[in-house]
Order: C-alpha cells, then structure tokens, then sequence
C-alpha cells in the first residue's frame, strides 16, 4: 500500500493507492420462501328474529338474515351447520325453546360450496328461516330462544 500526504492551503490530504489485483468479490443467491394457508373468517355475528308468534293467525312466521364471511383467494370452501358438519348442504332443522317447551324451525341458505375471492372481497350467504304455524299454534306464552353455529372452512 502508498500512502501519500499532500499538503497545501493549510489541510492535509491523504490519498491511498491499493492494489486491485489484491481484493476478491463475492455473491450468494438466497432462497425466500413463505407458505399461505387458505383460511376462511365470517366478519359479523348474525340473527335471525322471528318477532311475535301469532296464534290467532294461520300462516308460518319467516325470518331472514345473511352469514358474511371471506376466504383466502382461490381456496374451496364448504360452509355448514352443526347438524350438518363440513357437508355444505344449505339446509338447518332445529328449535327454539324455553324452558321444556321447543317450537321447530329450519334454515335454508345458499352460496354453501364456492371459491374464496380474497379478505376484501366479502361473501355473503342468505338465510331463510321458517317456523310452521302448525308448530307454535298450541305452544304456551314466552320468549323461545336457540343458537345454531355455522362453520366456514377451506
């Protein structure tokens, strides 16, 4: 190695000469890697609200709501019910009670097979629900109540 100090208007200067022939370079490539699972979330908690049951009527009650969910993008998805599980089938039978007394109703919903079309793009299944007048017309005065879970999955 030279080293050369040059002096002028009161500052130094240092200059270092190497020898290029005397230094050698270097690469690698690395690998990066990441593995995505397809996942599926529902993005609210529904209800489904038959009101007021009117005995003196003849007709079934109705009730309507919508599961919003999303799913990792190109994943299949089933969605289902407890007393269905992973069959995806858009159909639910179960019942409301209070205390010992129950009244049956069904669910029907669609939009239960597909493919996932990402986090921000929401999929949106419609519930049906039905109580059959024949099935609360001699059940006693009260608040009936019930859950039913709903799965989605990849």
């Amino acid at each position: 190695m030279l080293k050369i100090i040059l002096s002028g208007g009161g500052f130094f200067w240092v200059l270092l000469a190497f020898n290029p022939a005397g230094l050698a370079a270097d690469s690698e490539t690395m690998t990066a890697s990441a593995n995505l699972i397809g996942t599926c979330k529902f993005t609210a908690t529904p209800s489904l609200a038959f009101g007021v049951l009117d005995q003196s009527l003849t007709t079934d009650v109705s009730a309507a709501g919508n599961l919003q969910f999303w799913c990792t993008r190109g994943a299949a998805y089933t969605l289902s019910d407890q007393a269905n599980p992973a069959v995806g089938d858009g159909a639910f039978a179960g019942a409301i009670s209070n205390g010992g007394q129950t009244i049956p109703y069904t669910i029907s919903y669609n939009n239960f097979n597909g493919t996932g079309i990402g986090k921000t793009n929401l999929l949106t299944s419609s519930l049906t629900a039905r109580i059959l007048n024949g099935d609360f017309v001699n059940a006693p005065a009260g608040a009936y109540t019930g859950t039913v879970t709903f799965t989605v999955a990849p």
